[in-house]
């Protein structure tokens, strides 16, 4: 169910020139409402500057559009912090370019209202209220200089320095919440016991901001006057964590046969089995396309984390809008008798499968494979989505040679927080080395793993040697794929070295970055990575070295004293 609430705004000019207030309102469509939620804010420009009504508007405007570009899967707070720094930096670039727009800043109280909850963010002297349960609460905390003098001179404000600093809070909801925001032209002349009488007494949010719009210039207010209201109706899901509670009372199927029927789906053919999920090629019963169905083995029935599990990633990896991954098929929960979902079907297969039939790798073909491989890793990581196990064997090339990475299973991000995963699942041979240590997963272990599957195409061997489950292996230097496959250019192993270079530190910073490398290949040819020094491939520290030295200079002494 989406988040139901209703609005209403005034904004009067009064007795002043223009109107250097302004309101930004987006709700969007039901999809995109319970993934990014709904903004209401209002901007007050500074007035004592030539841009205040333009720096108001296009803050707005500006915040509001960024924010619905910004990825799925970052938390609102961080999101909204993004685009408010670039807000401020676009603001300071035009006062700067124009010097009639010198000093253009705005104050910014914005609401997003999200599933179950609430976010503000807050820079200078216009207010957000709470009205719950008959009481009248300010969220929001007024920027301005603490003296009676200075009372309405700002402190912070979008516009005014280059560090922007904003005030962030979040809460829960409730039915029958309301929120006001309102502009220092409204509270500066009403009352709070004002406020709270006319929350009681309108229900219409409408009305009521109009009331106190007008109350505020009868009662003598010479700015401008904005309120906007919002009325919490009902409430929405809470994004991920609602759709796992939605999808609880979905049971896993029995294992399926070829030619049942599930919903609209008829299956053609298990595509794979392993200890905890089951992929089947299916066919929708009306169109005929063909589709991947995932689900859970029948053991796994009642299993609430694994269940939540495959939830998470039917959400992360409808998140991620790419030709480089599966794309998953809209399936409502409601129309779902079991706990399965649906991803787009491509005829090939994976890495793996090719180099179990024997396929021979060229150099043209694993760079190929390495440019695709990382564009793919990329949109993964734009959306600070870490994948956390790739491999040859989730690495799948279609009849048309174009490249998809699989299995988000155990894939986490940044940006959420939900679901409980394993630290560090994945296959041991393709692990960083910081794994072992307990560090946890990041973009530069999915960096690592994507020079082993590289190195594993062209050698069928891994440069540090096959690691075995639960084993803890020593890492030294990595042997070099041209000591396998003699053909290897220079280029393609200094990359290849790069990537699975033993120190984060030592690997390309960015999927992008070792993109480029491989696109340019031996055009722009990276260096080959330094040896590790000797005193750092046997692990001795500098006081190791100096107690040595030490003891083998005593040993001298002791024999010239007594040959002496």
């Amino acid at each position: 169910m989406s988040l139901k609430f209703s609005t209403g705004q005034s904004s009067l000019t009064g007795h002043r020139q223009r109107n250097e207030d302004y309101v930004g309102l987006v709700t969007p469509a039901r999809e995109q409402l319970n993934v990014k939620g709904a903004i209401i804010a209002v901007a007050d420009g500074v007035s004592g500057s030539a841009g205040g009504g333009e720096a108001s508007e296009m803050t707005i405007r500006t915040v509001t559009t960024d924010y619905y570009a910004t990825p799925d899967t970052w938390e609102p707070l961080k999101a909204l912090d993004k685009v408010l720094t670039a807000a401020n930096r676009w603001l300071m670039a035009q006062a700067n370019a124009n010097r009639d727009m010198a000093g253009m800043a705005t104050t910014l109280s914005l609401l997003l209202l999200r599933g179950q909850r609430y976010y503000a963010a807050h820079v200078g002297d216009t207010r957000i209220y709470l009205y719950r349960g008959g009481v009248l609460k300010q969220l929001t905390t007024d920027h301005v200089w603490d003296r009676p003098d200075m009372r309405h001179v700002l402190k912070r404000a979008v516009g005014l320095d280059q560090h922007l600093v904003v005030d962030f809070i979040e809460g829960e909801l409730a039915q029958g919440d309301v929120f006001v925001i309102m502009s220092d032209g409204v509270w500066d002349a009403v009352d709070d016991k004002t406020m709270q009488k006319s929350l009681a007494l309108y229900d219409d949010p409408a009305l009521l901001c109009n009331y106190l719009t007008r109350t505020a210039l009868e009662k003598g207010s010479q700015d401008n006057c904005t309120a906007v209201a919002v009325k919490i109706e009902a409430l929405g899901n809470d994004t991920l964590s609602e759709l796992i509670a939605s999808g609880r009372h979905l049971n896993v199927p029995e294992k399926l046969n070829v030619g049942d029927v599930l919903d609209d789906f008829e299956i053609v053919e298990l595509l794979h089995e392993s200890r905890a999920s089951l992929l089947y090629k299916v066919r929708h019963v009306q169109t005929r396309q063909l589709f991947v169905l995932k689900t859970l083995q029948s053991l796994f029935a009642g299993d609430a984390e694994s269940s939540a599990a495959l939830l998470n990633e039917e959400w992360l990896s409808k998140r991620v809008v790419s030709q480089y991954v599966p794309q998953v098929f809209p399936v409502s929960l409601e129309r779902r008798s079991k706990l399965y979902f649906i991803m787009s079907w491509h005829e090939g297969a994976t890495l793996q499968q090719r180099l179990d039939s024997g396929h021979h790798f060229t150099m043209a073909g694993v760079t190929k494979i390495g440019i695709d491989m990382m564009r793919g890793i990329g949109a993964l990581h734009r959306l600070n989505i870490v994948h956390r196990d790739i491999k040859p064997a989730n690495v799948h090339q279609a009849s048309d040679q174009r490249l998809r990475i699989l299995d988000l299973g155990i894939a986490v991000s940044t940006g959420i927080g939900n679901i409980d995963a394993m630290q560090n699942p994945g296959t041991p041979s393709f692990m960083a080395p910081e794994l072992f240590e307990g560090k946890p997963a990041n973009m530069s272990s999915d960096i690592y793993a994507a020079g082993v599957t590289l190195y594993y195409l062209l050698t069928r061997k891994y440069p540090y040697g096959e690691v075995e489950p639960f084993q803890h292996p020593k890492f030294g230097d990595p042997v070099p794929p041209s000591r396998y496959r003699p053909d290897t250019p220079y280029w393609l192993e200094n990359i290849i070295l790069k990537a699975v270079a033993r120190t984060p530190e030592a690997r390309f910073e960015t999927a992008e970055e070792m993109l480029l490398a491989l696109e340019y290949g031996e055009l722009k040819p990276i260096l080959a990575p330094a040896r590790t020094p000797l005193v750092a491939r046997a692990r001795f520290v500098k006081w190791q070295w100096i107690a040595t030295f030490s003891l083998m200079l005593n040993f001298l002494l002791i024999y010239l004293l007594i040959v002496v």
